[in-house]
């Protein structure tokens, strides 16, 4: 059920713009615009986005956390992941991460 629901925002987003591609972060599929990574599927299965440093995740007031798949280093804190109860939130999210790359580049 998770993958499937990321694989249609992931189609969805890839039939609107040329530019948007299927990708690979961590050997995880992933959904990329430019060849940048902006959202991707977890081994969690969660839907990670880049959603950036200054981010919020407090102001959603959903179950959002900072990624961390790391055990001895940082949480890569631009990225934010988000649990499949949440999964309504998944393609809006999807389109704020892609509006947060859209505007670094």
């Amino acid at each position: 059920m998770e993958e499937q629901l990321f694989n249609e925002i992931r189609n969805h987003f890839c039939q609107r713009d040329s530019q948007i591609n299927i990708g690979k972060m961590m050997s995880s599929e992933a959904i990329t615009y430019r060849g940048k990574v902006f959202a991707f599927f977890s081994r969690k299965k969660k839907m990670v986005f880049k959603l950036g440093k200054d981010f919020d995740p407090d102001e959603y007031g959903l179950d959002i956390t900072v990624f961390n798949p790391f055990t001895k280093r940082q949480p890569l804190y631009s990225w934010f992941e988000v649990p499949f109860s949440e999964k309504e939130q998944w393609e809006p999210l999807a389109q704020k991460a892609l509006n947060q790359l859209k505007s670094e580049l």
